[in-house]
C-alpha cells in the first residue's frame, strides 16, 4: 500500500491527478485524510519550487499612516519591502551574510576603509541597471541627518562614499570590524538614484514590483520578470499582504483558507492552532524581545532609583510563563541574549523583588500614580502583560495606571513619543547594531533617550576591535551600563510564532525572525 500511495502523492504533486481524486483513492485505501493529506505536503516539498498562483498573507503590525519610504520602515513596511526591495546583503537563517547586490566584499587592513563590488546587470523595476552610484546615493540619503533614516544611528560612522567604477567605496571616521552586518538593516533597501526625490515610490530590485499600496488595509505585489536570481525568489505570481491586527480574526482567515499564512499567533492558542487540520505552527528562536521603555530625561522617570523600583517590580518568569506560555525566555533589562555572537551569559540576572522594588520607590521621592500605555499589537499580549505589571506592581506598593490605546498610530504617535509605554524589537544581526539602533545617544530610534558617554565611547571601541575576546568584554560592560543605568525594561525574549496553510511549500524552519526573516513571501510558493 505504501508504493501505491507514495505514486498516487507524486502525481498529484506533478499534476497528473488533482488532489480531490488522490483524497478518494487514498480513503480507499484506509487511509484518514488528515495523514492523506501530510502525504501531499511531503510529496510537493519534494517536487521543489512551484511556479504560479495568489500567496496571501494575513499580518499583525499594520497601520494607515506608514509608508513605502525605507527610511521610516517599521515591522510591517519591512516585511513587504522584503517582497520588492533588494539590499547589498542579507542574512542566512543561521546568522551568515548573504551576498546580494554587493557579490565581493573586502576592506583595509584597520577596517577602516570598505569595498563592496556591484553585481552586474542587476535590473530596477524601471528597467534602470543597479549601478555603484545608485548605491552610494542609497547610502547618503540613510546617512544624512536631513532624511531622518531610522538607520541613521549605524550610519554615523561613515565619513565618506565613493562610487569607482563597479566598486562602492566606503571609508569610516572610526574602524567597523562588523561593517557588512551593518549593510542587512532592514531599512536600507537599494533605490534608484538612492531614492532621493520620492523615497516612497516603491521601486527596487526585488522578487516582486508592488501594484497595490492601501496602508492599513493590504499591500500587493506581481513577480517581476527582469529579477536577477528568479531560480531563488518570486515563485509565486502575485502576493497580497492583508492586514488584520485582531488576534483572533488572523487564525480565523487562516483556518478559513482567506490567507496561506499568518505572523503573531499568540502563545496562549499555539495548541490549538496545532490541532487545526492542514495547518502548521512554526516557531523560532531569536533576538526578539519586548520591552517597557522609559524615558530617562523626563520626570518622573529621569530619576534612577524609580527606574530601578520599576525593574525589580516586573516578575519576569511570571511573564515567560503567562504571556508567552512558554515561548520564550526571561529577559534581563539588556537588549541581548544568547542568539546573539559574543553574548555574555554570566551577568547577575535580574529577578522580582518586591522589597527591593519598594525600597527603591520610596528612595526616588515620588508619590502618586505611574502612567504606563500599551496596545493590543505593541507586542503580542501586551494589554494582558501590562495588566499582569500592574499586579506585581502593586504588590512592591507602586500604583501603576494603565492606558489602553489604538493599535492605528501607535508606532508613530505613541512609540518614541510618551515617557512610558510598551514595544518590541526584533532584534539585529549583531550586537552594534542593536545598540547603535537604540542606545547610542545619537540614534533616532533611541527610545528610552539614553545619554551616556561612557557607553557611546565603548560601542566605538567594541566596533574598532579586531580581537573577539576584548570585543566581547567591551560587550559586556555596555550590557551592564544598559541594564543598571538605562530606562529598558526587558522582561522577556519572545519566539517567533507563525502559522501556515499546508498548501505553502519551500518554508524554513529555521531563522531567528518571523516569517524566515521576512522572506517568506518572496521565497515560498504554493504547491500544486
Amino acid at each position: 500500500m505504501s508504493q501505491e500511495l507514495d505514486y498516487l502523492s507524486r502525481s498529484v504533486a506533478v499534476g497528473r491527478l488533482s488532489r480531490r481524486e488522490f483524497l478518494v483513492r487514498a480513503t480507499a485505501l484506509g487511509v484518514s485524510p488528515i495523514f492523506a493529506n501530510s502525504l501531499l505536503a511531503t510529496a510537493a516539498r519534494a517536487q521543489g519550487p512551484v511556479r504560479g498562483g495568489l500567496l496571501k498573507a494575513g499580518l499583525s503590525g499594520g497601520s494607515s499612516t506608514q509608508s513605502l519610504d525605507p527610511a521610516t520602515f517599521a515591522t510591517l513596511a519591512s516585511l513587504f519591502g522584503k517582497c520588492w526591495g533588494e539590499y547589498l546583503l542579507a542574512l542566512t537563517p543561521d546568522g551568515r551574510l548573504e551576498n546580494r547586490i554587493a557579490e565581493e566584499i573586502g576592506s583595509s587592513a584597520d577596517v577602516k576603509v570598505w569595498t563592496f563590488k556591484i553585481r552586474q546587470d542587476v535590473e530596477f523595476h524601471n528597467g534602470k541597471t543597479v549601478t555603484a552610484e545608485d548605491v552610494v546615493a542609497t547610502l547618503g540619503r540613510h546617512s544624512n541627518e536631513k532624511s531622518k533614516s531610522a538607520a541613521l544611528g549605524i550610519m554615523r560612522n561613515i565619513e565618506s562614499l565613493k562610487a569607482d567604477g563597479r566598486d562602492v567605496v566606503i571609508t569610516l571616521k572610526e574602524p567597523d570590524a562588523e561593517l557588512p552586518y551593518l549593510m542587512t538593516d532592514y531599512h536600507l533597501v537599494i533605490q534608484p538614484n538612492g531614492g532621493n526625490g520620492n523615497p516612497a515610490e516603491g521601486i527596487s530590485a526585488g522578487p516582486y514590483k508592488i501594484t497595490v499600496d492601501e496602508p492599513g488595509i493590504r499591500h500587493g505585489a506581481e513577480r517581476f520578470t527582469n529579477f536577477w536570481q528568479a531560480d531563488k525568489m518570486g515563485f509565486a505570481d502575485e502576493v497580497e499582504i492583508i492586514i488584520i491586527n485582531d488576534n483572533s480574526a488572523r487564525v480565523s482567515a487562516l483556518q478559513g483558507g482567506q490567507v496561506h499564512m499568518i505572523n503573531k499567533v499568540q502563545p496562549k492558542v499555539v495548541e490549538f492552532v496545532k490541532r487545526m487540520p492542514n495547518l502548521k505552527v512554526k516557531a523560532v528562536s531569536g533576538p526578539g524581545h519586548y520591552v517597557f521603555v522609559m524615558h530617562c530625561n523626563t520626570a518622573p522617570f529621569d530619576n534612577r532609583d524609580l527606574r530601578m523600583a520599576l525593574k525589580l517590580a516586573m516578575d519576569r518568569q511570571e511573564m515567560v510563563d503567562k504571556i508567552l506560555s512558554g515561548y520564550g525566555t526571561v529577559g534581563n533589562d539588556f537588549p541581548i541574549n544568547a542568539s546573539y555572537p559574543l553574548f555574555s551569559d554570566n551577568i547577575e540576572q535580574r529577578t522580582f523583588d518586591p522589597d527591593q522594588a519598594n525600597h527603591y520607590f520610596r528612595k526616588s521621592g515620588h508619590s502618586g500614580p505611574i502612567l504606563l500605555r500599551t496596545s493590543p499589537n505593541s507586542f503580542t499580549g501586551a494589554v494582558d502583560a501590562a495588566q499582569l505589571y500592574q499586579q506585581s506592581c502593586a504588590k512592591a506598593g507602586i500604583t501603576l495606571e494603565v492606558q489602553r490605546v489604538p493599535d492605528d498610530g501607535y508606532s508613530e504617535e505613541v512609540w518614541n513619543k510618551v515617557p512610558f509605554c510598551t514595544s518590541f524589537w526584533s532584534g539585529r544581526a549583531i550586537q552594534s547594531q542593536m545598540y547603535s539602533t537604540a542606545y547610542l545617544s545619537t540614534a533616532p530610534w533611541n527610545e528610552t533617550r539614553f545619554f551616556n558617554e561612557r557607553f557611546d565611547k565603548l560601542l566605538t571601541e567594541a566596533r574598532a576591535e579586531l580581537d573577539e575576546d576584548k570585543r566581547k568584554n567591551l560587550y559586556r560592560e555596555m550590557a551592564v551600563i544598559v541594564r543598571d543605568e538605562g530606562g529598558t525594561i526587558v522582561p522577556m525574549f519572545n519566539q517567533f510564532i507563525d502559522a501556515i496553510s499546508d498548501k505553502v511549500g519551500g518554508y524554513d524552519d529555521g531563522g531567528r525572525d518571523e516569517l524566515m526573516g521576512g522572506y517568506a513571501f518572496a521565497k515560498c510558493w504554493l504547491a500544486a
